[in-house]
Formats: structure tokens, C-alpha cells, sequence
């Protein structure tokens, strides 16, 4: 170690800028001059230089190429061709990068199960496999499949020990009661109130039997002295996690089941602090502290820069961001740089580099010291520590955790001479992660950091292979001008690239998940990356003074620096041509999803294998039917696409997030919502309803609500079921919100959908049969039974029993909010 960088042409970086790919090229191959090449040619022959050949036509010429391709392109040949570049990428460590892969396929295996396994199933599957694979040792194609599927059973068995570890009590149906818990953690809204992650010790008035352990609730007012460990009580509504808004989409009960959080809701008065509860474990303290030391922070950073921008600062320094306002959350996402809220691997990546890019700066001040001792690991280790305290500072989230994995492995293959940014570093990571937490596979966040990354590893690994195989004169030297001008290209050019990368590999996940996609982000990321490598770095200095209460300057700056991008992002959003472009089919996915791991791993010609996977999957995009009626769960509300962007609303004020998610999957621009007549006015009558044009909107009238689909169907919405027969002449589908109703129209012709079907199914997507006028619609629903563990509390609603709402007697006595 004492003697690198004297006289050695191997200094401290050689290794991380060698590709591991070069280490396994196959040597151009040196022909061997013939017998008959070496015996001299008789003196009286003249040689063949001396005659010029006749050259043969240039149509004739182009056959016979295109005749020998042909000929190369035998299946004999192509099958010798597929088995050597098989082999080299096996040589090439192929089959440790396919194992993060096969342990996800288990993992999404598992979460696509009709029924739920019993332990047996899975562990014997897996013993079944790993025997299989054990006794095909001699045969090694055979053993290679069957060590695919044991990595499969693996991925599958993690996901059932993982819901089983999990086990969160979820509420049944929304109840009052008085609330006893521990605060876990408190966000400030934006509309000014309080939410609380309480860890609840007990319940009364009434009691629960089955009581959820965590719950999240928001209060108008907390008592200015209660922090994160105090033990709270309050009457509160619990309310159950909440299925998919929508058939296919997000499901927030099967999130809520990984987080531990058994329901939620608000506080009907004010909390109160019971006590400090000084008998909390050692955990729960250290938990606390970490805690409240976040919320000081957040404070201290807001009280400095203040608004919007003291939010954000907030948001990137120690993760607190519920008060970002609303229109500025929603700009960053239609301009694609909402990635910049979530502490995730660009904040982990910018604050190691930041790290080691001033410990490295600050050795090169000792070059006796820095050329004796590894410099580069000793700003590695401390790179390593400040992400891991950064971690801990900012709440240890998913997104944050996963990145830290992420970026430990590759600092750590720095301190042990490795290359620190490779496919292989990458495997590891996804591997540590889905073990850890294999529900994460299904999620965008997973799906979306991990194909960026390996989109950019992969792109980039392969132009350095491409640089290093060709020979380059050496550069002209260049003036201050030119060589500030060329570094600038490099750098733009630099964020392009991985912009368009990054977006071209996430773009059908953002898509499938979020149905909105943002054309413009290419130009905001140029414009605000460089912004967000400043506003980082003043971070890691305001962290860095802030115990010494010098950090107000660098935090004035960060706020600056944030109004820039706020404004480069509002004034892009309004121009932002497209936002929602509705669904898109699975299949898709899934065939992009083969082709982005097979261009990534791939590192022969066997890569072009991607294509076909790839044009297939752009192809089936659009392969998936738009509902033509979606209906909440909760059954209040019922919205049908009418034309010209707009849809129709069976409710004056809506759920504005379930709105706004049918919105973008039925891609419309605006919703209309319902008209409301007297009985007694004679304007608009139920037997009028034949009459309403196509595409007509909600009219309501005597308890019910009437709307044409453009197809012609007439859809119903019904408040009581005792108004369901007078619908039943002329609607296709009538919607009772009542968990009492039933088919009272008793024609297989007419779909009704009652409040307890919802309840037991979650939302549900109607569709029409646009074959024949008279066939029945089709009705989709969001929950499958027989139910998984994060949808069992289903059954347990008075809803999904048929019952009304409870009522309380008259002579009981209502209970005292707590103040």
C-alpha cells in the first residue's frame, strides 16, 4: 500500500475504471498462415498481384453476400452460435445476476395466488427442488433449471414467512371509541392538522375485542407538549384500510398490512397526554429520540426558510414532507421530478458523493499523507456512515432503506478494490431487499429504482466496453474557453442521456401504476438536476454546522436555490402538453419487463433477443378495455364516461383522490356532476329517462340518479333499496347504496350492484357488451375471494353482513370527547 502511486502506472482508481466485462472479452482470434502459403511459387507463374482480377457486377455482388449470410445463418450454425454465446455469458456471471430475478417471479408468484398457502405447500416445494436440483449435479442444463426454480420456491416461501411475520390486526368496520396509544411519529398537513402513528396500549367506551396495534390519526390541535413517546388519549373514528379505488389498481389495505398499520381515522375532540410512560422499552426510546430529533430539525429548517421551499428543505434533509402544498406536489409530478421529494438512491448517491468529494479534496491538501494511505477508502467509510446516518435522520422508509442497500454494497466493494457501480453490486442489492421485504416487488417504488438503475448500469457499462475496444488519437489540448465549453457539453450531455435512460426504462411502470406519464421531464431534469446538486450539498453543510448554529446561511441558500426549481417546474407544468393516457394492459408489462432484463444482462449478441420481447410488449399496449362504469366500494359514488373528456359524477362533492384516479385511467379532463329536481317541479320525471340523449349526465329525482352512457345503457344510482323497482324498467345497471338491498328487479338483463356485494368485493368496473344491444353488462370486482390475509377484515363489516348503519338507542347517553 506504502508504494502506490510511485512509479506505478496503476493508481488508486485503475481498478473501479476497469469494466468487469473486459476481464472475460474473448482474444481476437490470429490466423495461422497455410502449409501451402510457406513453398515458394515457380518462377515462370506469374503472380496473381500482377493480373488484375475482372471485377464481378455490383448486383452480382450484393447476391452472393447476401447468399453467404444466408448460409451462415443456418439452424445448425445458429444453434452452435446460441450455445457459444450462452456459455460466454454463463463465463461471464450471468446466472448470479438471473437470481434477484427468480426470487421476484416467486415473490410476485405468491401475491398472485387465488387462496392463501398453508406453510406446507411452499417448504415442500422448495425441498422438492433443492432435491431435484442436488441429484441433476452431473447434467448441468438440467441442474440450471431446476436451480431456477428453487430460487422461484425461495422468492415464493420469503413472501409467505414475510406475511406471516407480518400478521397486522386490521379494524373490521368503522367504530367511536376512546383511544389509549404511545405517538409513534407526527406529521404537519398542510391544512393544518396533525397526523399521529399511535401505538395503541388500549380502547374503551365501547372496548374492542379484536384492537389493531397501530393506528394513524389526525387531530385539529395536539397540546403543544407532546412529542414523539407520549402516551396519548382521545376519543377518536376508526375507520379500516381501504381496498383498491378501482379494479387493478393500488391496493391500500395489502400496504397498510406490511406497515402494521390496523386502521385509521381522526380524533372527534382534542388528545390529551396521559403521561410521559417512562416504562418504555429500550427500543421504543431510541425509536422516540430519533424521532423527535427530526421533528426539531424540520422545525428549526421551516422556521429559517419559511413557505414552500422550507417544506421541500424539510422533505430532503430529514424526510418530513406533509406540508408541501398541494399545486406544487402536483406540478413536480406532472413534470416527472417528484422522484426529488422521496429520500431515495439520488439523495443517498449526492450526499456519498458530496462526502467523499470533500474528504477526497480535502487529503489532496496532504499529498505525503494521501499517497502512503488508501484516501479513497478512508472517504468511502465515511461516505458509508453518513448514509447510513441519513437513513436513520430521515425515518428509515422504504424508498430510503432499499437505496441505502444500495449504495452500502457499492461503497463497501470500493473499500475491497472492487468496481463500485456494476450489475453484479446491483444483483446483490435486490437480492438483500426482496429477502428482506419481498412484498416490496409489486410495488412502483421497487419496480421503478431498480429498472432505472439497472437501465443506466447496463447502458453505461456498454459504452465503456465500446470505448475500450476502440483506439482514439490522442486530444488536442484546448484553451480555458474550449475546455470549459467541452466540459459543459460532457455534462449536458451527460443528464440527457441518463434522463432519457432512466425515463425510457420506468416509463410503462409509471404508466401501469400511475396512468400518467410526463413528456416533458427530459427538459425540467436538465434544468433542475444541477439545481438539486446545489440544494444537496448546502444540505450536507446545513447538517454539518447545524450544532453549531452556523447553518442559517447555507439554509438560505438551499432556499433560493429551491425557489429556482419551483418556479422551473410550475412554469413547465402549465405548458405540459399530456398528463393522464389512461390503462394499459399487463401483458405489457411483463413483456418490457423481459426485455429490459434481458438488454441489461445480456452482454453477446444474445441482448438482440430483447427486441422481439420488446416490440411485443409496445404492440399489446393498448390491449386492455376502459370500464364503462366504476363504482367506489363504499358505493357512494358511481362515475360514467359521457365523451368530449368529461365525466359524469353521481355525487355533488366527490372524493377528490378517487376522482382524481378515475380521471386518468378513463382519461378524462373535467367531471360533471349531478343535477338535482324536485319531485314536484315536473321538469324531469323518472319515466324521462328513456328520453336523455346518449352521453347524457347524473339527473336526479324522487331517489334516484339517472345517466346515459354514450353506448346508450342507462345506469341507476340508488340511496334506498325500497327505490330500486322504479329503475328497473329501463336501467342496465342500477347501484344501491344500501347494505340491506337486493335484485329487486329479478331480470338477468339488469346488473344491480348492492352496498354489501362492494363491501365483500371492493370497487367495481362494469362493462357493456358493445356486440350486441341486448346482451347483460359484466360487472369486475377488485377483491377476489376466497381472501388473502390483508383482506380478511372484509367480512367482518356490518355491511358486508347486510346490516344498516348503527344507530344508538335513545336513551343512551352519548360519550365526552376528550379535550
Amino acid at each position: 500500500m506504502a508504494g502506490r502511486g510511485r512509479g506505478s502506472d496503476r493508481g488508486e482508481d485503475a481498478v473501479a475504471g476497469v469494466s468487469e466485462r473486459s476481464l472475460f472479452a474473448t482474444p481476437p482470434a490470429i490466423p495461422l498462415p497455410s502449409p501451402t502459403s510457406l513453398v515458394p511459387a515457380p518462377a515462370t507463374r506469374p503472380l496473381q498481384t500482377d493480373i488484375p482480377a475482372p471485377s464481378p457486377p455490383l448486383a452480382a455482388g450484393r447476391i452472393a453476400r447476401v447468399r453467404r449470410q444466408f448460409g451462415l445463418t443456418s439452424l445448425p450454425r445458429l444453434r452452435h452460435g446460441v450455445a457459444k454465446a450462452a456459455e460466454l455469458e454463463l463465463d461471464r456471471g450471468i446466472a448470479f445476476l438471473l437470481v434477484p430475478v427468480c426470487l421476484a417471479t416467486g415473490a410476485i408468484g405468491y401475491y398472485s395466488l387465488a387462496a392463501e398457502p398453508d406453510f406446507a405447500k411452499p417448504v415442500a416445494v422448495v425441498v422438492l427442488t433443492a432435491l431435484c436440483a442436488l441429484a441433476s449435479r452431473s447434467r448441468p442444463k438440467t441442474h440450471l433449471c431446476f436451480t431456477a426454480m428453487l430460487l422461484c420456491a425461495l422468492g415464493l416461501l420469503a413472501a409467505k414467512v414475510e406475511t406471516w411475520r407480518a400478521g397486522t390486526r386490521m379494524l373490521g368496520s368503522e367504530i367511536s371509541t376512546e383511544v389509549t396509544g404511545r405517538v409513534v411519529s407526527l406529521d404537519r398537513m398542510e391544512t393544518g392538522r396533525i397526523r399521529l402513528t399511535i401505538d395503541v396500549t388500549s380502547t374503551a367506551r365501547p372496548k374492542l375485542r379484536y384492537m389493531p396495534e397501530r393506528v394513524r390519526l389526525s387531530a385539529r390541535k395536539i397540546p403543544p407538549e407532546l412529542t414523539a413517546g407520549s402516551l396519548i388519549s382521545g376519543y377518536a373514528k376508526l375507520l379500516p384500510p381501504t381496498g383498491p379505488v378501482r379494479p387493478d389498481s393500488y391496493d391500500f389495505s395489502f400496504d397498510s398490512y406490511f406497515a402494521g398499520i390496523g386502521g385509521s381515522g381522526f380524533f372527534l375532540g382534542n388528545p390529551r397526554i396521559v403521561s410521559a410512560d417512562d416504562g418504555m422499552p429500550l427500543s421504543a426510546r431510541l425509536s422516540s429520540a430519533v424521532e423527535n430529533a427530526r421533528q426539531s430539525i424540520a422545525g428549526r429548517i421551516t422556521g429559517i426558510i419559511g413557505g414552500a421551499e422550507g417544506e421541500i428543505a424539510a422533505a430532503l434533509i430529514v424526510g418530513v414532507r406533509a406540508g408541501i402544498p398541494d399545486e406544487i406536489n402536483e406540478a413536480m409530478r406532472r413534470t416527472g421530478i417528484y422522484h426529488i421529494i422521496s429520500i431515495s438512491g439520488l439523495h443517498m448517491a449526492l450526499v456519498a458523493g458530496t462526502v467523499m468529494g470533500l474528504l477526497r479534496g480535502a487529503f489532496a491538501l496532504f499529498p505525503d499523507f494521501s499517497a502512503r494511505r488508501p484516501v479513497k477508502k478512508y472517504a468511502a467509510a465515511a461516505a458509508l456512515f453518513s448514509i447510513a446516518a441519513y437513513l436513520v435522520i430521515s425515518g428509515v422508509v422504504v424508498a430510503a432503506e432499499r437505496s441505502f442497500i444500495m449504495l452500502a454494497v457499492m461503497l463497501i466493494a470500493v473499500l475491497f478494490d472492487r468496481a463500485a457501480l456494476t450489475m453484479r453490486n446491483l444483483a446483490i442489492s435486490a437480492i438483500a431487499v426482496i429477502l428482506v421485504s419481498p412484498h416490496e416487488v409489486v410495488g412502483p417504488s421497487f419496480q421503478m429504482s431498480f429498472a432505472a438503475t439497472a437501465a443506466l448500469v447496463g447502458a453505461y457499462a456498454g459504452w465503456a466496453d465500446y470505448r475500450a475496444r476502440k483506439t482514439r488519437p490522442p486530444s488536442p489540448k484546448l484553451s480555458l474557453p474550449g475546455l470549459l465549453t467541452q466540459k459543459f457539453l460532457l455534462t449536458t450531455g451527460g443528464l440527457a442521456m441518463t434522463s432519457i435512460i432512466a425515463g425510457s426504462a420506468t416509463t410503462l411502470f409509471a404508466i401501469w401504476h400511475f396512468q400518467r406519464v410526463s413528456p416533458l421531464s427530459l427538459f425540467v431534469n436538465l434544468a433542475v438536476m444541477p439545481i438539486v446538486s446545489v440544494v444537496m450539498f448546502l444540505a450536507v453543510a446545513s447538517a454539518l454546522l447545524m450544532p453549531f448554529g452556523l447553518d442559517a446561511p447555507s439554509l438560505y441558500l438551499m432556499g433560493k436555490a429551491l425557489t429556482a426549481m419551483i418556479a422551473i417546474s410550475a412554469w413547465i407544468s402549465e405548458r405540459s402538453p399530456v398528463d393522464a393516457v389512461g390503462l394499459i394492459s399487463q401483458q405489457s408489462v411483463l413483456l418490457v419487463t423481459v426485455a429490459l432484463v434481458i438488454a441489461t444482462m445480456a452482454t453477446t449478441w444474445l441482448r438482440l433477443a430483447a427486441l422481439p420481447f420488446a416490440l411485443a410488449g409496445l404492440l399489446t399496449v393498448s390491449h386492455t378495455r376502459t370500464p364503462d362504469v366504476l363504482i367506489s366500494e363504499d358505493a357512494r359514488l358511481v362515475a360514467v364516461p359521457i365523451g368530449g373528456g368529461e365525466l359524469a359524477v353521481s355525487r355533488a362533492r366527490p372524493n377528490e383522490f378517487t376522482v382524481d384516479n378515475w380521471k386518468r385511467a378513463l382519461v378524462s379532463e373535467s367531471i360533471v356532476v349531478p343535477e338535482v329536481f324536485n319531485k314536484t317541479d315536473g321538469q324531469f320525471t323518472i319515466a324521462d329517462a328513456v328520453n336523455l340523449p346518449p352521453g347524457a349526465p347524473f339527473y336526479c329525482t324522487d331517489g334516484v340518479c339517472l345517466a346515459r352512457h354514450p353506448s346508450g345503457a342507462i345506469v341507476a344510482h340508488v340511496e334506498d333499496r325500497k327505490n330500486t323497482w322504479k329503475a328497473c324498467g329501463f336501467a342496465d345497471v342500477i347501484v344501491v347504496n344500501d347494505a340491506t338491498g337486493y335484485d329487486a328487479c329479478h331480470n338477468p338483463l339488469v346488473l344491480v350492484v348492492t352496498k354489501r356485494q362492494l363491501a365483500r368485493n371492493g370497487s367495481a368496473a362494469v362493462f357493456f357488451d358493445r356486440q350486441s344491444a341486448i346482451g347483460p353488462p359484466t360487472v369486475n370486482f377488485a377483491v377476489d375471494r376466497p381472501y388473502r390475509p390483508w383482506h380478511e377484515q372484509r367480512k367482518f363489516s356490518r355491511e358486508a353482513r347486510g346490516l344498516p348503519p348503527y344507530k344508538k338507542p335513545d336513551n343512551a347517553s352519548a360519550p365526552i370527547p376528550a379535550q
